[in-house]
């Protein structure tokens, strides 16, 4: 990379981050990554997979300018990890893209410029590196500025033109906050341009394969025990689940009409416990589906079993989305809910994948691969959705009930939308004095936005 180019990288660095808040600006920087990554690394861009994480990332950053959120600054954060650190290797796994990338990011410069160079190791001996006088430079620079600026103070006393000369020399146009931040990414640049693995991690993933491969030790008395007691603990708790099932299925159609505190305590009471079940029972597959027992001819009784198990946590999770639901529908969108869906989704998919990994004779290795990617997927894709409107549109339109100061303490997101109800009847005085003074406060802040700051609300506001 040609060092104008990390100059002038530099220099826009600083001139879209310093003394500015998020939003049009991380926008502009995400192009400027893609393009220096794109510059040093054409040949990667020739990868599918490269394009999609480009692709990514740029939506994340493109997010954050529609509707800036915590949510959407992790995922665009995120999404320049993985793309530095695809880079690096582009067989790599995603949480290994995660791992080459921060240290790229943080430790590229010291890696390439101090960590030793195997590549230089030809035949057995080290090519010579230039070595650089640092107390050479020291010299130059150091003594220099100390003897000019000793004589320039000798001459002030000794001649009051040359003094009211030097006097009037203003260098107050210097800013040095600026010129930290413009140093600061500098240094990010020149770290990124050209992205570095941490090896080892790298070598063990690429070496790693996602089949599982019988092991030496296989032991058929051995295995036959460990199935039997598979069968028997998978066979218990399929019943213990089925009796479950039952009993909620029947309690929840034993009523009409199942009160909100009925839902609520339901909700808080058990579906930690629930979710945790999940959990331990996917581990539980693991550690029974982890060695030579796939391969053990006696064992389809115990794959038919967990097949069967897979599918009632299905249901379980089903029934979890269920309670969830009518707890929305009486009170009312929250960010935890959400996070349940999305925990609940992200169980079914270590499910499906379990039911796969035990069906095709994979590693653990491969779960972790396939959920890290759908993990990531979810992660981009969620944050592209502003989830403050949508809660307020729900909890004013479709729920039963709400807790309107929990409304007011979401992010500006819903601004806007909050000033829109003003026109409710339903509202009472103390509810209209907190929605004009939350919409005062944001049309200010967005009126005194630097172009380096603006959001799209900037352009919706003109038309209020």
């Amino acid at each position: 990379m040609k060092k104008p180019a990390l100059f002038i990288a530099a220099i826009l660095f600083s001139t879209f981050f310093y003394d500015q808040s998020i939003g049009l600006n991380l926008f502009l920087f995400s192009i400027l990554t893609v393009v220096i990554l794109f510059i040093n690394n054409q040949s990667q861009f020739k990868n599918r997979k490269t394009l999609i994480y480009s692709i990514a990332y740029l939506i994340t950053g493109l997010t954050i300018f529609f509707h800036s959120s915590t949510l959407s600054v992790i995922a665009n954060l995120v999404a320049f990890f993985t793309l530095i650190g695809h880079l690096s290797e582009t067989k790599s796994s995603i949480y290994v893209s995660w791992l080459n990338g921060l240290y790229t990011t943080i430790a590229g410069f010291f890696h390439r410029n101090f960590a030793i160079n195997e590549t230089n190791v030809i035949e057995g001996q080290e090519k010579q590196k230039v070595k650089i006088d640092y107390l050479h430079w020291a010299k130059i620079i150091i003594i220099p500025a100390v003897i000019l600026i000793t004589f320039i103070t000798l001459y002030k006393n000794g001649n009051p033109v040359f003094s009211n000369i030097i006097e009037k020399i203003d260098f107050g146009f210097i800013n040095i906050q600026w010129l930290l931040v413009a140093g600061l990414g500098y240094y990010l640049f020149n770290n990124i341009h050209a992205p570095i693995e941490v090896e080892p991690a790298t070598e063990l993933d690429l070496k790693t394969e996602n089949t599982l491969l019988k092991t030496n030790a296989f032991s058929i008395p051995k295995l036959k025990q460990e199935n039997q007691l598979g069968i028997i603990l998978i066979s218990l708790l399929n019943a213990l689940i089925v009796l479950y099932l039952i009993t909620d299925v029947a309690f929840l159609t034993s009523q009409q009409d199942i009160r909100a505190s009925v839902y609520s305590a339901q909700v808080h009471s058990g579906i930690n416990a629930l979710i945790a079940s999940i959990v331990i029972a996917i581990l539980i597959l693991l550690y029974v589906f982890r060695g030579n027992l796939n391969f053990y001819d006696g064992n389809k009784s115990l794959k038919r079993l967990a097949f069967t198990w897979i599918i009632l946590n299905i249901l379980l999770v089903l029934s979890i989305v269920f309670k969830n639901g009518q707890y929305i529908y009486y009170f009312g969108l929250t960010y935890k809910r959400i996070g349940v869906m999305f925990y609940l989704l992200l169980a079914t998919i270590g499910l499906a994948t379990t039911l796969f990994k035990i069906y095709s004779v994979k590693n653990n290795w491969y779960l972790f691969r396939i959920n890290t990617q759908a993990a990531f997927i979810i992660l981009i894709a969620s944050s592209t959705i502003n989830w403050d409107y949508h809660i307020t549109n729900f909890n004013f339109n479709y729920a039963q009930s709400m807790d309107f100061g929990y409304l007011i303490d979401l992010s500006d997101n819903n601004t806007f939308l909050l000033s829109e109800q003003l026109e409710n009847k339903s509202l009472n005085d103390d509810a209209i004095r907190l929605i004009e003074s939350k919409y005062n406060t944001y049309a200010y802040k967005l009126r005194t936005n630097n172009w380096q700051e603006l959001l799209y609300d900037n352009f919706k506001l003109d038309t209020k």
